[in-house]
């Protein structure tokens, strides 16, 4: 069964072809990171209209690389929520237009949701019942996931996302966008215990996350010091701190989900997932615990249309179908 999957949530304009849920065939992805850097961040309306200029070619590159037409499809998959509205529009229409004339059913899918069926384009997909912590721009969520379509939310973050933080923390410290890519590079030659930087908690609430603190930290640290970004060994020691508090915070509160769920399986993706440090942190952790975890490879965990014809596969098998009058939605 070839689903063509279209992402355009944020500011990647993507479309994939995947065989029975597993076997890609074709991913294309035009991101948008030079239109927006200047910017210092993400501009819906700018957004929305680069995906209107991209989603024809990225969905003809996409056949074409899986050399199939679309008269080929035998159903298409569309990311409906959460995102930026603009943006999800212009997917959404697309996807439609395709259903329509083509007569083949069509699924709306969860983003975060389709972050976790990344996990099932490997060699080695998980079992259910596993614990997932989805980990991107704009949302930090655990969940317990009993099948492709049972997901249960367990915690989120109360504030920033993770990679929300790395933005605005990269902002303060001039790094420019991305943020998480850039901070990752600067850390690489710093000491993360020279700043002693908060692991911030909300009491009562022990999978919760919360990274304003530690946002604000950074930024009382740099307006007390303001010395810091005129000095590069100090730069890449504050980047360091940052970026070992933030893993921390991901990891123990993952390692803690597994033990309240009962569950020996972690799977790690989003956006955040493709940094170094945590993926190391989580791989010496599982394999000195005796735990299974399962990270995709850096290009699935990024934002793409792969991980969406691979959830939406499961939905169109499940019988769940969007018709025309379907909407998109900000949030999940």
């Amino acid at each position: 069964m070839l689903i063509l999957g279209i992402e355009t949530s944020c500011d990647e304009t993507a479309a994939a072809v995947v065989a029975d849920g597993r076997t890609v065939l074709s991913s294309v992805v035009a991101t948008q990171f030079e239109l927006h850097a200047q910017y210092g961040g993400v501009v819906p309306e700018i957004a929305a209209r680069r995906h209107l200029e991209n989603i024809l070619p990225v969905i003809q590159g996409a056949l074409d690389q899986a050399k199939i037409t679309l008269s080929d499809l035998d159903g298409l998959a569309v990311t409906q929520r959460p995102g930026l509205i603009g943006a999800l529009i212009i997917g959404m229409a697309a996807a439609k237009a395709l259903s329509y004339t083509l007569g083949k059913p069509l699924a709306g899918v969860h983003h975060l949701q389709a972050h976790i069926m990344a996990a099932f384009l490997t060699d080695s997909p998980p079992e259910f019942p596993f614990v997932a912590l989805v980990v991107s721009g704009g949302h930090t969520n655990l969940y317990r996931v009993a099948g492709a379509t049972e997901m249960t939310l367990l915690g989120r973050s109360r504030d920033d996302a993770a990679g929300e933080a790395f933005d605005k923390v990269a902002k303060l410290m001039d790094l420019g966008y991305p943020g998480g890519v850039r901070i990752e590079a600067l850390a690489q030659d710093g000491n993360p215990a020279a700043y002693n930087l908060p692991r911030p908690r909300v009491h009562g609430e022990p999978l919760t996350f919360s990274f304003s603190g530690l946002k604000t930290a950074v930024a009382q640290r740099l307006k007390q010091h303001p010395e810091i970004l005129a000095d590069a060994a100090a730069r890449c020691d504050l980047a360091a701190g940052f970026q070992a508090a933030v893993v921390d915070s991901l990891t123990s509160r993952a390692w803690l989900s597994l033990t309240q769920e009962g569950c020996s399986r972690l799977v790690v993706c989003g956006g955040v997932a493709a940094n170094n440090r945590l993926r190391r942190a989580l791989q010496e952790h599982a394999l000195s615990a005796g735990l299974e975890l399962f990270l995709p490879p850096p290009a699935l965990c990024t934002d793409n249309a792969a991980m969406v014809a691979a959830l939406g596969y499961r939905l169109l098998m499940a019988g769940q179908r969007l018709d025309l009058t379907g909407d998109v939605f900000s949030r999940g």
